[in-house]
This record gives C-alpha cells, sequence and structure tokens, in this order.
C-alpha cells in the first residue's frame, strides 16, 4: 500500500500592523485615512474662515472628529446623556455642541500675565470653568466654535497655544516644575524642553503619528515627572565620568493594558537631548502599530523588541552614532510633589499650593495672578499633581503670600486627603466616562476631613470615569474605576471598582484589584473611612498604606 502523502499547509501570511517602514503606508483605518487625506492641523484654517462664521453646524464631520484634536479641541458631553449610555450611543449622539480647549503649559511653565488672561478667556467665553490637568495643561469648557478665532488670538498675544493639545501627536512635554530654581537640581533641563517646543513640535513630519505620544523632561532628584508611565522619560543623573545628564525610559503608559516604562541603558548630555527625543518619536511614527487603536501606543512596539532592539534600532536606524551607557538613577524615597515652602538655589524660595483635584474658575485665575503679583511673584508652574508653584519668592513674602492664596481659595497646607486626591473630568464633561468624579472626589475630601484625624502618612486616591486610567487610578494607594454597578435593590447606578496598593518610585506596580468588589458612589465615603481606620488599627510602625495593602487579608480590604 503507497503511503499517505501528507499536504504541507501553507504558511499563515502575516496580517500587516500597519507599521510604515514594513508594511507601507497604506491607510488600514478610518482613522489612518483621514489623516493621509488631509492633515490633522490643516482644519486649524477652516475654523477661522468657515466654522467660526458659518456655526457648529456648517463643520465637516472629519474635522469635527478627529482633526480638531490637533488644535486642542474635543466636543464635550451632553449634560442629559447619562453614564448608562456610555459605549452605547455613538460620538455623534453624545457629543454637544461645546467644546473642551486644552492649552499647553509645557514644562508647566506659566506667566502671571499668561494666567490672568486664560482667566478672562475662562470668564468671558467658557462659562468660568478652569481645570488643572495631570499633564501640566489647563483645560475650558463651554467652548462656542464662533469664539475660537478670538481665543486663540489673547493665547497667541501672550505666547500660549492650543496646537497639539491632543490628537496624534506629541502632547505637552513634562517638565520639573523648579527647573533651574531648585537647591537640589542635578541638571536644569529648561533648554531641552524650549528647543523641542520651538524647534520640532510644529514640523508636520511628527504630525501623523499612530497615536499620541507622551514625554517628559526632568532633572530633579524628586523625579516629578510620572516617569514610569510615559511613552519617553529622560530623568536627571549624574553620570561618574560625564557628570549631570539623564537617564532614559520608553514604553510606558496606563489605561487598558497598563505598562511601566523600561530603562533604556544610556546616558544622555542636556544638548543631546532634541534629537533623541525626535528621533525616538520617529521610531514610534515609522514602526508604530497603526491598524489597530488600542494596540498604536508605543509601549506595546517597546514590549514585542524589547528594549535592547528598540535601542538598535534607534541608534542604527535614526542617531546614525552610538548611545553611551549610563547608570540608573536613584529612586527617589520621598514625596515627589512640591507642596510647601522650599529654598531657592538663589536664596529665595518657592510655594506649593493645591487646588482641590484642579478645579478653578475664571474669576480665581484671575484672582491668583493678582495675588501673586502682588507679592513680587511673576512666575508660576503647574505639576503632574495638580499643584500651582510660585517662584522666586522673598522670605518675607512667603506668610503674607500663603494668605492671601488661601484667600482665593488655594490650601498652602491641604490635608494628607486633600493633598493626595486627584480626578479626570468624568461625566460631566467627558463622552467615555460612566460615572461623575471630580464633584465626588471634592465631596469625598470633605467627608474624609470630617470624619477622620488627618492621616500622618501620604494617601493617593484616585477617580476615573472610565478604564482609561486618565487620572491614574492604577498606581494610586486606592485606584476608583467608574462603572455602573448595582445597588442592594438591583439598581444600575453610579459606582467604582476598587484598585488598592498601587504605587511609582520604589517597586512601582499597579493596584491590586479586589475580586468582585465593588462601592456604589453613595456608599464611597464609608468605604474609605472603613479602609483607613482598619490601616490605621493594624499597621506596624513606619508601615505605608501601600505596604499594609500587600499583606491585608482580602476581608479587610473590603
Amino acid at each position: 500500500m503507497a503511503p499517505t502523502t501528507v499536504k504541507e499547509r501553507p504558511a499563515r501570511q502575516r496580517k500587516p500592523d500597519g507599521q510604515w517602514k514594513i508594511d507601507g503606508t497604506d491607510p488600514l483605518n478610518d482613522d489612518e485615512r483621514i489623516k493621509a487625506e488631509d492633515p490633522g492641523m490643516s482644519c486649524r484654517q477652516r475654523i477661522i474662515d468657515i466654522y467660526s462664521k458659518q456655526g457648529f453646524d456648517s463643520i465637516a464631520e472629519e474635522d469635527l472628529a478627529p482633526r480638531f484634536k490637533w488644535v486642542g479641541l474635543y466636543t464635550q458631553r451632553r449634560q442629559d446623556l447619562g453614564g448608562e449610555h456610555t459605549g452605547n450611543a455613538t460620538n455623534a449622539e453624545l457629543q454637544d455642541r461645546f467644546f473642551m480647549m486644552r492649552v499647553r503649559f509645557d514644562g508647566g511653565v506659566v506667566s502671571t500675565t499668561q494666567l490672568r488672561t486664560v482667566g478672562g478667556i475662562s470668564r468671558d467665553y467658557a462659562r468660568g470653568t478652569g481645570d488643572f490637568t495631570d499633564r501640566q495643561n489647563i483645560q475650558l469648557h463651554w467652548i462656542r466654535i464662533e469664539d475660537v478665532p478670538a481665543i486663540w488670538e489673547k493665547l497667541d498675544a501672550v505666547g500660549l497655544s492650543t496646537l497639539c493639545g491632543c490628537g496624534d501627536v506629541p502632547r505637552v512635554i513634562l517638565g520639573s516644575p523648579v527647573a533651574g530654581i531648585a537647591a537640589d537640581e542635578i541638571i536644569d533641563a529648561t533648554p531641552a524642553i524650549e528647543a523641542i517646543t520651538s524647534d520640532w513640535l510644529h514640523r508636520e513630519e511628527l504630525h501623523n503619528l499612530p497615536r499620541k505620544f507622551k514625554s517628559a523632561i526632568s532633572g530633579s532628584p524628586r523625579q516629578d515627572v510620572t516617569h514610569e508611565i510615559q511613552d519617553l522619560s529622560f530623568i536627571g543623573v549624574n553620570h561618574p565620568e560625564h557628570g549631570p545628564g539623564f537617564d532614559v525610559y520608553v514604553g510606558g503608559g496606563l489605561s487598558t493594558n497598563p505598562m511601566l516604562a523600561q530603562r533604556l541603558g544610556v546616558w544622555v548630555p542636556l544638548d543631546e537631548v532634541p534629537e533623541v527625543w525626535a528621533s525616538v518619536v520617529k521610531v514610534f511614527r515609522d514602526y508604530g502599530y497603526r491598524r489597530l487603536r488600542n494596540r498604536a501606543r508605543l509601549k506595546f512596539l517597546v514590549a514585542k523588541w524589547g528594549v535592547e532592539k528598540f535601542r538598535q534600532v534607534l541608534e542604527d536606524e535614526y542617531l546614525g552614532r552610538p548611545l553611551l551607557d549610563g547608570p540608573a538613577a536613584p529612586v527617589n524615597p520621598g514625596n515627589r510633589d512640591h507642596l510647601g515652602v522650599h529654598p531657592q538655589k538663589d536664596g529665595r524660595f518657592y510655594v506649593g499650593v493645591k487646588p482641590t483635584v484642579g478645579h478653578a474658575s475664571g474669576d480665581q485665575l484671575i484672582a491668583i495672578a493678582d495675588a501673586a503679583e502682588a507679592h513680587g511673584v511673576t512666575r508660576i508652574r503647574t505639576t503632574v499633581d495638580k499643584e500651582l508653584l510660585f517662584l522666586d519668592v522673598e522670605e518675607q513674602q512667603v506668610e503674607p503670600l500663603k494668605e492671601a492664596l488661601h484667600a482665593t481659595g488655594l490650601y498652602p497646607e491641604p490635608s494628607e486627603f486633600r493633598r493626595g486626591v486627584i480626578s479626570c473630568t468624568g461625566l460631566e464633561f467627558c463622552k467615555l466616562a460612566l460615572v461623575t468624579t471630580k464633584a465626588r472626589a471634592i465631596q469625598l475630601v470633605d467627608e474624609l476631613e470630617d470624619r477622620l484625624v488627618d492621616m500622618d502618612v501620604p494617601l493617593k486616591i484616585s477617580l476615573n470615569g472610565c478604564p482609561n486610567s486618565c487620572a491614574r487610578s492604577q498606581v494610586a494607594d486606592i485606584g476608583l474605576k467608574g462603572q455602573l454597578v448595582n445597588d442592594d435593590e438591583g439598581n444600575k447606578v453610579e459606582g467604582f471598582q476598587v484598585h488598592l496598593g498601587g504605587a511609582l518610585g520604589f517597586d512601582p506596580d499597579f493596584g491590586r484589584k479586589l475580586r468582585g468588589h465593588k462601592v456604589t458612589s453613595a456608599e464611597l465615603g464609608d468605604y474609605v473611612v472603613r479602609l483607613v481606620e482598619r490601616y490605621r488599627e493594624q499597621r506596624t510602625e513606619g508601615e505605608q498604606f501601600r505596604e499594609w495593602v500587600l499583606r491585608a487579608d482580602e476581608g479587610d480590604l473590603q
């Protein structure tokens, strides 16, 4: 009997991922098609010439979404649609006829003149809204398309911009808010941030990335830019032979597939940072995955390649030279924020204060600028923890300034609850949100301050309206991810899935998700009080909240 011939199955053809250097530049989805047909920034002139004159209904659909993102505009959520509509209604059904506008503060840099201008815009065009973000920006709401050109003119007159505020571009560059002034600074990264924003940011060659690109540059030993969760970060470090420079991290990010950034293993001097920054962006542009939007962030490429291959491609194909090997920056063991009074290297002081969850009004922004100038301050900084820093304060002005800022609604000496709380925009304005967050966070802080003696250890509490973790819920002590949950009577109500013990810094990791444990928004205060009281009862001497969470019985965390 003749042997049976087994036919070899043909090799399965690889489905293209949309990597330009491998698969070519033919668009593989609608977003890529829209970007290829007309660059995102092209809508700016149409806003000025057409849409602002003819109104919301004149806006072309593909300009409204996604191209408006390139100029810092998103439609905001309709006020009459609750969280039950998220994911069930289309973007067009969820959106209102008003916009969120994002103003960039690269490096967190803002002058009193600029802040007063933003305050005036908020008062006159944005119904008094103003929210500082954890990316050192400020966001306004209720913006009408008819008013956008006038707003741009006012921003441009004081050196501010909304361009590249959103979209598949390099977003605002995070920087140490005490760059150039801190007494303990390793290296001042200001020249690198300024060079990138002036020489690279507005080049069209960087305006069609697979998705957004988040970067940070800080020479502070406090490591104050959340470098572990950025696409690209430069962190100050002293090289034993070459002196101060930067340790480099790539491939971080949160959302539904959280990943911590990895060290590239290199040391980069200050004057080479812009070139290395731009080259990493180009690697992402050319090799990033474009076919599936949910896999189009740099972290997926780094995870697939590994940092060794990433460094090799960066050096061989983009820089044309090897980078120097470098030491890892020592981990900062203390608080990364800048609240309180701190000495500057010139003998003056900087003062850090907290607006609750970053919320402010237009009139308040104007009052803050006025209070600063009345005490000799013209330089202000924003931070990734939504703080405001006032630089160059003379010693005799420190206490009067603190009193004046407190009178504007800021907190020079906040409780640990107020100090550590952060929230996203939530259901109030965001089309992705399932629950209310900002108002809930303010209410939670007030309740904790009333019911508990102030915490004697740091406590990060994060409220997010959806799984995207814009408020960093996965790396908070108490991370709260918004979702609709069942109450005791089986009704769908706003609530949160709980993540505990997340952290950056020493042993960075994502929070412990409690299986099946969810709390309704109405129960949130009771739950956090119960949790904090159990921690206080069970902690050992010097034990931080996160350390207790990692060893506690699950029942004690419920």
